[in-house]
């Protein structure tokens, strides 16, 4: 099933150049919602915003792709005495990768936008000299200069800028000739243009999921609680879209799609995992296998509100996650091949993960997953 990498290309590109940090998302929800109308599939979305899509024409829905639309972002803390902004981090990064940054600061009347630069305070070299490289790294070294003719506390006011604004980093995509994507905020829009993707290439190729399916599209990861909620209560499988880790000491790459074993909150189903790897290797779909130290994704916000369900995560590999990121298209339509392929499979085990629950002699993971007796020693309590 051929993917539209042009597509791809453009979906991710728009996605990109729509601020969406978290907790200012409806802009960019509006954007996915527009695209997925145009395939024809339905969806609605919850009361705080996240897009429930519905795959398949089966009653129940079982199984359930997750993928992120909000971002890395800053908020406005003080207006500053010398006319620039005092902000802190949406979500989870360091201000180093913040200096330098264009921002967009969002006021509460849409038609107040002002652009900016995060500084450091310290950053003409003519009148600070050595004294730059010296400086400390941390949200209070920075400051955001705002592109408007205001020098105090009063500019700023006037131009109804206000503690609680939200301030994106401009995500300032760039496309290589050699396929690379440069950009602020592949996390996770690149994943997200995949999953859209995804379901074109089902929809153009007239092909229905064997199994019910969803695709949720979460507002909150970056801040910790994204698939909270708008899983159907019958999902048995959940395949979260993150960006892979790419970074020393990683397994992940730009140019295969990512299969995580473990994160930070523990490891993913062994089954769908290996499913996944699976399918890829059948269909010679470049796949790579890594664990995540520093990480977690919307798997993790889903099992803790109790959803009863297997998880795993794929993605893209990204370099320099939420810094200056850089992913390869080899590695985005390798995630959107396997997305394909998984949407036409059935469950894992089709009969047992059809049930909330069954007798001991049913379960059957010890089939597939044994687990060898360690040899008994000839002092242990009890004998061998």
């Amino acid at each position: 099933m051929p993917v539209d990498v042009d597509y791809l290309r453009s979906t991710m590109v728009d996605l990109l150049l729509t601020p969406s940090p978290s907790g200012r998302t409806d802009a960019v929800m509006q954007l996915v919602g527009d695209r997925i109308s145009a395939l024809g599939v339905p969806f609605d979305l919850t009361r705080r915003g996240l897009l429930r899509a519905r795959l398949g024409t089966g009653s129940t829905v079982r199984r359930a792709v997750v993928v992120h639309a909000d971002t890395i972002g800053c908020m406005v803390k003080r207006l500053k005495e010398n006319g620039r902004l005092e902000v802190v981090p949406v979500g989870s990064h360091s201000a180093r990768f913040a200096e330098g940054a264009h921002v967009t600061v969002m006021t509460d009347d849409p038609d107040c936008v002002y652009t900016g630069t995060v500084l450091p305070l310290l950053s003409a070299g003519h009148a600070f000299g050595d004294d730059i490289d010296t400086q400390g790294v941390g949200w209070h070294q920075v400051e955001v200069r705002i592109d408007e003719p205001v020098s105090d506390l009063a500019g700023l006011t006037a131009l109804g800028i206000q503690v609680g604004d939200f301030v994106a980093l401009d995500a300032d995509p760039r496309i290589t000739p050699g396929g690379f994507v440069k950009s602020r905020h592949l996390d996770d829009k690149a994943g997200l243009a995949a999953c859209l993707t995804a379901l074109k290439a089902l929809a153009d190729a007239g092909v229905q999921p064997r199994v019910g399916a969803q695709l949720l599209v979460t507002i909150g990861e970056e801040v910790g609680f994204g698939a909270t909620h708008g899983l159907d209560p019958d999902i048995s499988e959940l395949v979260a879209v993150d960006n892979a880790v790419v970074a020393a000491g990683q397994a992940s790459s730009e140019h295969t799609v990512n299969v995580g074993m473990m994160d930070m909150t523990g490891p993913f189903d062994y089954h769908l995992s290996r499913r996944l790897l699976a399918l890829a290797a059948e269909h010679d779909v470049p796949a790579h296998r890594d664990v995540y130290r520093h990480y977690r994704s919307d798997a993790a916000p889903a099992l803790e509100a109790g959803i009863e369900a297997r998880a795993a995560l794929i993605g893209a590999g990204v370099d320099s996650g939420h810094g200056h990121e850089r992913t390869h298209f080899d590695g985005l339509v390798a995630l959107t091949r396997l997305l394909v392929l998984y949407l036409q499979t059935d469950l894992v085990f089709a009969e047992w993960d059809r049930r909330a629950a069954g007798p001991l002699e049913e379960f059957p993971s010890d089939a597939v997953q044994p687990a060898p007796r360690e040899p008994a020693r000839e002092d242990a309590i009890g004998g061998a």
